[in-house]
């Protein structure tokens, strides 16, 4: 808790560098989320859309956002978020999640917050309202 406690502006959290993408993590994802659109679990499917391989949900993307804050639930938690898709993910990137410290107040922290993957192509930015427990 200290460490989020003790951010400045400008300070990150560590960041966070995912497994590579498996075609069994965006299967599981459609199987919890509810969405089977082909495109993210079947190679002939997303060719016949135009792309060059199945590519990852970009929920599931977001999803893993919270990995960045998952040492402080105990302290607090995500109050909102506002998120951008920039580039697609596809089977095998890694992701690395990064955060940076906007500004403080009183018991929330405002965070910026993106994705990128191996080539360090960003694939999605945003913003997270991180409150601490009163």
């Amino acid at each position: 808790m200290s460490v989020l406690l003790d951010l400045q502006t400008g300070d990150s959290l560590k960041q966070v560098v995912l497994d590579p993408v498996s075609r069994i993590d965006l299967i599981k994802y459609a199987g919890a989320s509810g969405d089977f659109n082909p495109i993210h679990t079947i190679d002939d499917e997303a060719k016949k859309a135009g792309l060059p391989g199945i590519i990852a949900h970009g929920m599931w993307t977001m999803g893993n956002l919270a990995k960045l804050f998952s040492d402080y639930f105990e302290v607090g938690f995500i109050e909102n978020y506002s998120i951008r898709f920039k580039n697609m993910v596809f089977l095998n990137d890694v992701i690395t999640l990064s955060s940076i410290l906007e500004k403080t107040e009183e018991n929330r922290l405002y965070f910026k917050v993106n994705a990128k993957n191996q080539n360090d192509v960003t694939v999605l930015t945003g913003k997270i309202l991180f409150k601490i427990h009163e």
